[in-house]
């Protein structure tokens, strides 16, 4: 007969270590420091139908509540998948019409 030791609802996986988080720790925020940012991120991936690159400037502002409260580990937002807002690539929406510049020179008369 083939035993089989796992591990059971109190004990857990005895004998295997716990691999740490990626980026470390990632406090709970007991306060609610960043509930609004929270919130606003939440009802955007609803309202989006849970498109998160919709909503990505709501995800900084986020993280960045994160950091400044020293929930998170303080870096770069461009570590993190953020570029300038300037520089960030957003495809036109389907139903929106784009002005196309005109083809012809205009004439000076």
């Amino acid at each position: 007969m083939l035993s089989i030791v796992t591990g059971g609802a109190f004990g857990g996986n005895r004998g295997v270590r716990p691999v740490p988080p990626e980026k470390g720790v990632f406090p709970l925020d007991h306060l609610h420091e960043c509930d609004v940012e929270k919130k606003d991120y939440l009802a955007c991936l609803k309202s989006t139908g849970f498109q998160s690159e919709k909503c990505r400037q709501f995800s900084k502002k986020y993280l960045e509540c994160r950091m400044e409260r020293n929930l998170m580990a303080k870096q770069d937002m461009s570590e993190l998948g953020f570029r300038n807002m300037d520089e960030v690539d957003t495809a036109p929406d389907k139903n929106s019409k784009l002005e196309s510049p005109p083809n012809e020179p205009k004439e000076n008369k």
